[in-house]
């Protein structure tokens, strides 16, 4: 199904005022960022100008997003994702994202194992989600016990791993591009 100009310019309208609304920003907020006036972001936003490069490139700067994710004509006919398992000896994963997602999701199931992996660092943020079961979080000299309903956010420049403690564990994870490349490539 072919996209029409004007299709286009109706989604970037939207993105554009969904992204100033979420963002908090108010139409005077806005064009202080873009260097333009509020009145010309609001007739932007209901269709009363006409988009141009010349308005997008402020704006897009001003709402911290870059034009081709604003411009970009994506079809959704297909938002179900289809986890495939992996399975390795000590864990199962499943990849909740699509595979070029920014933030990459995952539900993993780690099996005990006596084994300790060892902290590894890189650059980006990690966070998990426990589901069932405990997961043993090591930070550096620190061991930190994450339950069933509890969950951890940290940087993963400190030296980390994890392991399921005292049983099978299920957690929901979510990465950054830079973590999701470490962790799932350590597996």
């Amino acid at each position: 199904m072919a996209t029409t100009a004007g299709a286009i310019e109706d989604v970037v309208r939207a993105r554009l005022r969904s992204l100033r609304h979420s963002q908090g920003m108010s139409l005077q907020d806005a064009a202080d960022a873009a260097n333009m006036s509020p009145s010309t972001i609001s007739r932007i936003e209901t269709g009363n100008r006409t988009i141009s490069l010349d308005v997008l490139l402020p704006l897009a700067r001003a709402l911290n997003v870059d034009l081709d994710t604003l411009l970009a004509v994506q079809e959704d006919d297909d938002v179900v994702i289809r986890p495939v398992q992996t399975d390795t000896p000590d864990s199962t994963t499943w990849m909740l994202s699509r595979p070029d997602a920014a933030t990459i999701a995952l539900k993993v199931r780690l099996e005990p194992s006596d084994v300790i992996p060892e902290q590894r660092v890189h650059p980006g943020h990690d966070w998990f989600f426990v589901i069932e079961g405990s997961v043993r979080l090591l930070l550096n000299d620190r061991e930190i016990v994450v339950g069933t309903g509890e969950a951890a956010d940290f940087n993963t420049m400190t030296p980390h791993a994890f392991l399921a403690d005292g049983g099978p564990a299920e957690v929901i994870m979510l990465f950054d591009r830079d973590g999701h490349r470490t962790h799932v490539h350590d597996r």
